[in-house]
């Protein structure tokens, strides 16, 4: 018998692959987050999206709702979208770790890799994007594997695996300092540039 995991790996191949992959998300129990989580956040968006967006995890609002930035941070992401010319429904958005760690905590190493692993590969083998967002130190640690400055490497494209990273902050990152907002802003005017 399959593991969930291959099934999981196959599906994604297939036409209705993310949501599938998406069922499995919200019933998954890999780790102690599925404990306190109101629900889990598979993510959302176009299943052929050129660009994907990926954060960190989770915060209260998504926690709540079961969907991917919707809280604050959520606003300032559409805010740049609006600025760029990028529609909110024309990508696929989502999460390295799919719960709420408590007290929105940086996720651990063993959760952040169970959920890439897990869920994370197999949606981004399924979208197939042209670019990927990584937004924030935690995303670019799941997806490039290894500890990156994000105030060097932002606004960066970089190739791994055959797959094309965009690095950026993380849009809490830039509700909180305007720097950083306008890091991000110049950096989603050179990504919508890019995506072409």
């Amino acid at each position: 018998m399959r593991s969930t995991d291959s099934r999981c790996l196959e599906l994604s191949r297939t036409e209705d692959g993310l949501d599938t992959l998406a069922a499995a998300i919200r019933n998954c129990r890999k780790c102690g987050l599925a404990e306190q989580r109101q629900h889990a956040v598979p993510g959302e968006g176009n299943h052929r999206a050129r660009l994907m967006f990926i954060g960190e995890a989770p915060g209260a609002k998504e926690d709540q709702s079961g969907r991917p930035f919707v809280g604050p941070s959520g606003k300032f992401l559409e805010q740049l979208f609006a600025e760029n010319g990028i529609r909110r429904d024309a990508v696929f958005i989502t999460s390295c770790v799919k719960c709420r760690p408590p007290g929105n905590r940086t996720p651990s190493i063993g959760e952040l890799t169970t959920c890439v692993n897990s869920w994370l590969l197999p949606q981004i083998q399924c979208i197939d994007p042209k670019i990927i967002v990584l937004c924030g130190r935690v995303a670019a640690l799941g997806l490039l594997g290894e500890p990156i400055k994000i105030s060097k490497a932002h606004g960066t494209l970089v190739e791994r695996n055959g797959r094309n990273y965009f690095i950026s902050y993380h849009p809490a990152a830039g509700i909180r300092f305007p720097k950083i907002a306008a890091a991000m802003r110049s950096d989603f005017k050179m990504l919508a540039h890019l995506v072409g």
